[in-house]
């Protein structure tokens, strides 16, 4: 590992601060660290370097509050923490089944919300330094066109890559329609959800649209309520447990007394570059009545353009019916992360 210096942030401004004066450090770049899940592997490994590391993870950045009708969630509130929260249980149940299907118990307690949207690809090229890759080092080439697939993306790649975004927490706040708010010395935005994470294009080395000096400060959510009793977070992968999906679903339902549909959100996991929504496939299912062909032809549209590379063509496949079930489980209603019916 390339020596680096440390130091922990006093608060936001001085971590910004930090981030600002990259251009004094000649070679790679200052890094903010919290959780440091996925930043250390990324080190051990050579992917990465650092000259400085900025620990923020002290900073009050954890909240976990109502604002509004909505939610707001502190970037550096802990994946377990963010799960188990009370607020998040009852009224975001699909983003609570998300979080507990990622990583592991382990991970959960030290891994960040921020964090956890900041992750990098786990494809194995990206990791092999030895092999090129243009998310490494941009211009050298996509090892993994032409490799092994298995695990990579069927929907909006490019021939400069073809990895696939790991995070569940992700796929579930793209369904929900989160914002991120960010900062830096140069003030504040928020970025829809759907805009932070970016497709590969001809520039991989970019996983978002956020900029070297900005520091994501919470993520907020609408009311999704009247989504909370048929949602559900469905992933397939290779091991029931620490294992990224092949495929994952977050659907959420709001249902009428009559057992119509009246909207849905649908989002999917393990197929691309980015956790992939179409709404106009939700459209779809827009006042009508639930039925295993519609949720067929939902599945259609989401996956249009899919193509596979080989060895995960069965991704496809696998996507449509795992789209199907989702929808059908979510019609009978959201089960707890313990497996109980939901009161």
């Amino acid at each position: 590992m390339t020596p680096f210096s440390f130091v922990q942030a006093a608060d936001a401004d001085a971590a910004m601060g930090e981030v600002a004066a990259n251009a004094s450090f000649s070679g790679p770049a200052v890094r903010l660290i919290a959780g440091g899940t996925n930043l250390l592997d990324l080190m051990k490994e050579g992917v990465v370097e650092s000259r400085r590391l900025v620990d923020i993870s002290r900073l009050p950045l954890d909240q976990i509050e109502s604002e509004g009708e909505g939610l707001r969630l502190g970037a550096l509130a802990r994946n377990a923490d963010t799960a188990y929260h009370p607020l998040v249980r009852t009224a975001y149940p699909l983003l609570s089944a998300a979080i507990l299907a990622g990583a592991s118990p382990q991970l959960r307690n030290m891994a960040t919300n921020g964090g956890n949207m900041m992750q990098r690809t786990r494809c194995c090229y990206f990791y092999d330094v030895a092999t090129p890759c243009n998310k490494r080092q941009p211009g050298t080439g996509c090892s993994a066109v032409g490799g092994l697939t298995r695990q990579h993306a069927v929907l909006g790649a490019s021939a400069q890559c073809i990895a696939t975004h790991p995070s569940d927490m992700c796929v579930a706040l793209a369904a929900l329609d989160a914002t991120v708010h960010v900062a830096s010395a140069r003030g504040k935005r928020t970025i829809a959800f759907a805009e932070f994470h970016r497709l590969p294009g001809d520039a991989p080395q970019y996983d978002t649209v956020l900029e070297a000096d900005e520091l994501i400060s919470h993520i907020t959510l609408p009311d999704m309520r009247r989504y909370a009793a048929h949602s559900v977070y469905l992933k397939l992968r290779e091991r029931q447990s620490y294992a990224f999906a092949l495929v994952s679903v977050a659907a959420a339902l709001d249902m009428d007394d009559a057992g119509n549909i009246r909207s849905a959100r649908i989002a999917l996991g393990g197929v691309a570059h980015k956790p992939w929504r179409r709404p106009e496939a939700e459209q779809l299912l827009a006042g009508q009545a639930p039925d295993k062909a519609l949720f067929a032809r939902v599945a259609a549209v989401l996956l249009d353009g899919a193509v596979g590379q080989g060895h995960n063509d069965f991704k496809i496949a696998m996507a449509r019916n795992a789209i199907v079930r989702a929808l059908q489980d979510a019609v009978r209603g959201t089960v707890d992360n313990t497996g109980a019916p939901r009161d």
